[in-house]
C-alpha cells in the first residue's frame, strides 16, 4: 500500500519533510478493523508531532501520522463484534499507532463509529477528533447536564476545528448561552454560523465579555493557549465555575488564582482512552455513533471548509502549511 511519512522533523520547505513510500498492508488481529481509507482531515496535533517527534534524529522507517479518517472496513480481527466487512466507518485513531496518511489503517473497533449516512466521506472525515474532543470536554470533563441549561460558556478559539463543533454542541445539545472568541470578519461570521450567541475579540477578552453583558462565565473552554489567557480566564470565571483546556502548558498554571472562587479545572486529551486502554475505552465508539445520529438528524453540521484531492506528499505539505499559519477556519480534508 501507499503511505506518506517522515524520517526526521523538517520544515515544510524541505523536500523530505514528507516522503511517499510503499509498505505492506497490515493484517487485523484481535479487536482491530482494517480500513481502506477514503478521506482524512488534518489537525494541529499532526504538525506538532511532525515538528517534534523526530527532531535531531533519523528514523529507520518513516513515521506515518494522521488522526481523522473515513473509510470502508475491508477485514476484521477475530475478536471484533461491533463491525463487519463493508461497513463505512469514521474515527480519530490512536496516537501510538500508525496514522491515517496511508491507503489502509488498523483501528481498534472501540474507538470507531459508523459514518454518518447523510454526509460525504470528506464531510465525515472532518469530524472525529474534534467532535470527540468537544464532546468529552463538555460532557465527560465538565459534566454538563440538564441542570446547566441556560448557563454560559466561553469558547476561546471558536473558529478552529474543536471550537466549531464545540459551539454547536454547547448550544444545540447542552442548551447553553455561547460566547466564542474570534477577531477577523470571516472567523466572526463562521462562529455565528455555528450557533454562537455572542462573538468577542480575544485581544481584549475581559472587556469584550463585559461589553457583551456578562460579568462572569459559568464554563470556560481554552482551545488556544492556556497561559496566554489565564489571567483573563481567572477573572472571568464564575465562583464555583469550571475551566477546561486542551492546549497544555509549557509553564505551570497558576491554579492559586482560582482557589478563592473554588473553581474546578480539567484537562482534556482525546487520546487518553486509547493510550491507556481505559476500561471505558468503548465510550468513544458510543460517542461517535451518537454524534453520527445527531448529524443525520440535522442537529449538528460538518465543520468542513476546504478539500484537497489526492493522497500525496505535496497535499500534506500544503495542508500542514495552512494549519501552521494559525488562520484556518473549520476543518481541512484530503479526499483520496
Amino acid at each position: 500500500m501507499k503511505a506518506i511519512g517522515f524520517k526526521t522533523s523538517l520544515p515544510l520547505n524541505e523536500a523530505d519533510s514528507f516522503l511517499e513510500f510503499e509498505t505492506e498492508k497490515p493484517a487485523p488481529r484481535g479487536r482491530d478493523l482494517l480500513v481502506k481509507i477514503s478521506a482524512i482531515s488534518v489537525n494541529p496535533v499532526d504538525f506538532k508531532i511532525r515538528q517534534n517527534s523526530a527532531r535531531d534524529k533519523i528514523l529507520d522507517q518513516p513515521k506515518v501520522i494522521g488522526w481523522d479518517a473515513t473509510g470502508i472496513v475491508e477485514a476484521v480481527g477475530e475478536q471484533v463484534s461491533l463491525f463487519r466487512p463493508g461497513d463505512l466507518v469514521y474515527y480519530a485513531g490512536d496516537i501510538n499507532r500508525p496514522g491515517s496518511n496511508a491507503e489502509y489503517q488498523l483501528v481498534d473497533e472501540r474507538i470507531a463509529g459508523l459514518k454518518p449516512q447523510s454526509l460525504s466521506p470528506e464531510a465525515a472525515a472532518a469530524l472525529p477528533l474534534t467532535a470527540l474532543t468537544a464532546w468529552e470536554i463538555l460532557f465527560d470533563r465538565i459534566r454538563i447536564g440538564e441542570r446547566d441549561k441556560g448557563k454560559t460558556v466561553l469558547i476561546i478559539g471558536g473558529a478552529g476545528g474543536v471550537g466549531s463543533i464545540a459551539i454547536q454542541m454547547a448550544k444545540k445539545i447542552a442548551g447553553l448561552t455561547v460566547l466564542a472568541t474570534a477577531s477577523r470578519p470571516e472567523s466572526v461570521a463562521w462562529c455565528l454560523k455555528m450557533g454562537a450567541d455572542h462573538v468577542v475579540n480575544h485581544k481584549d477578552l475581559v472587556n469584550e465579555v463585559r461589553k457583551a453583558g456578562f460579568n462572569n462565565i459559568d464554563f470556560i473552554l481554552d482551545l488556544v493557549d492556556l497561559n496566554a489567557y489565564w489571567d483573563a480566564i481567572a477573572e472571568l470565571i464564575k465562583p464555583q465555575g469550571h475551566i477546561a483546556s486542551i492546549t497544555g502548558s509549557a509553564e505551570p498554571v497558576a491554579l492559586n488564582k482560582i482557589k478563592g472562587k473554588s473553581v474546578s479545572f480539567s484537562w482534556e486529551l482525546m487520546f487518553t482512552r486509547s493510550t491507556f486502554q481505559t476500561e471505558d475505552m468503548i465510550a468513544q465508539h458510543h460517542i461517535l455513533d451518537r454524534i453520527a445520529g445527531l448529524l443525520d438528524e440535522g442537529l449538528l453540521q460538518t465543520t468542513l471548509t476546504e478539500t484537497y484531492d489526492g493522497l500525496s506528499a505535496e497535499n500534506l505539505k500544503r495542508a500542514h502549511r495552512q494549519l501552521e499559519s494559525g488562520s484556518t477556519i473549520g476543518k481541512l480534508v484530503i479526499r483520496f
